[in-house]
C-alpha cells in the first residue's frame, strides 16, 4: 500500500504538499458487552481513525455505550456465524489498515505505540499478536500464552473471512510477509464461572460443527485424550499451576472445551450447526 504522493494533470505527476498519513480502523464485534465495551474502545481510541462496531443483537445497552465512546455502530442481529459477522464488520471499515479487537481485549500503551508506527510506515504484510491473559479478575502473570493471531491487515488486501469458529482471513496478493507485534494484547478471557460455562458451550459446539464438516470422528475416548492433553500442556508446560485458582480454572475450562467438542461430534452430530450464540 503506497501513500498518495500527488495528482496528475496532462499525464504529469504533480507533488502534493505532503503525503497522506495512512489511517487505521479498529473493528469490534459485540453482543451484550455493555459492562466492558467502553474500556475496550477507550484503549484503542488514541490511535484509531475510526472505531467500528458491529453488534449481534445486544439487549443490555451495548450499542448506546459504544456510540457514547465515539464508535460507528451497526446492528446485524441475524447471526450466521463469526466469519459472516466479521465480513460485515470489514465492509463498514474505511481505513487503510484494519485491526480486529475483541470486546474482552484492551490495548496497552506499548501496543498502541507499536501499531501506530506500523500503520504510519505504510508497510505491506499481516501482523500477529500475542495475549497477556487475565482470568476471573486476576492476571495470569506466569502463564505463557503462545497463540499468535492475525489481527492487523492492510484493508485492500483482506478479501474475506471463512470458517465457523476461529475464522481465517483470505487475502489478496499472497504470499504476504507475517510479522509478530512485540507488545502483548490484554485478554480478559474468562470473567466469571457462569460466563465461562456459556463460552464453553458455544465454542465446543462450533468446534464440533467445524470438524463434522471436515468428516472427522468424535467420541468420549477421543475427547478424553484431547482434554487431558490440553490440560497437561496448559497447566504444567505453560505454567498455569503457578497462577493459583484462577489459573487452574482457566486451564480446566479450555480442556473441557476440547473434551466436549469430540463428545458433541459423536452424540450431537445430526444437530450440529455453525449458528451457535451464547
Amino acid at each position: 500500500m503506497q501513500p498518495l504522493h500527488g495528482d496528475r494533470a496532462g499525464g504529469v505527476d504533480r507533488p502534493t504538499a505532503a503525503a497522506r498519513t495512512p489511517t487505521l480502523s479498529v473493528a469490534v464485534l459485540t453482543r451484550n458487552e455493555a459492562h466492558r465495551i467502553r474500556e475496550c474502545l477507550d484503549s484503542a481510541a488514541p490511535i484509531a481513525h475510526e472505531l467500528v462496531v458491529v453488534d449481534s443483537g445486544s439487549t443490555d445497552g451495548t450499542m448506546a455505550v459504544a456510540e457514547a465512546a465515539g464508535a460507528r455502530v451497526f446492528s446485524h442481529p441475524d447471526w450466521q456465524g463469526f466469519a459472516v459477522q466479521r465480513n460485515r464488520l470489514l465492509a463498514h471499515c474505511t481505513g487503510d489498515y484494519v485491526f480486529f479487537l475483541d470486546a474482552d481485549e484492551q490495548m496497552t500503551p506499548a501496543l498502541r505505540d507499536e501499531l501506530q508506527a506500523i500503520v504510519q510506515s505504510g508497510a505491506r504484510g499481516v501482523w500477529k499478536i500475542r495475549w497477556r491473559m487475565v482470568a476471573f479478575g486476576r492476571p495470569l502473570t506466569w502463564y505463557r500464552a503462545q497463540s499468535q493471531i492475525e489481527r492487523l491487515f492492510p484493508r485492500e488486501l483482506l478479501r474475506e473471512f471463512t470458517g465457523v469458529v476461529h475464522e481465517e482471513a483470505q487475502l489478496r496478493g499472497e504470499p504476504l510477509p507475517r510479522h509478530l507485534v512485540r507488545a502483548p494484547l490484554l485478554h480478559h478471557s474468562r470473567e466469571t464461572v457462569r460466563g465461562s460455562l456459556e463460552k464453553l458451550t458455544q465454542y465446543a459446539m462450533l468446534g464440533a460443527a467445524k470438524r463434522a464438516a471436515l468428516g472427522k470422528r468424535g467420541g468420549v475416548l477421543r475427547g478424553l485424550a484431547s482434554g487431558l492433553s490440553m490440560f497437561f500442556r496448559l497447566y504444567l508446560l505453560r505454567l498455569g499451576f503457578l497462577c493459583g485458582g484462577a489459573g487452574f480454572l482457566y486451564c480446566l475450562f479450555v480442556a473441557l472445551e476440547s473434551f466436549f467438542r469430540y463428545a458433541a461430534l459423536s452424540y450431537d452430530r445430526a444437530h450440529l450447526t455453525g449458528q451457535v450464540v451464547r
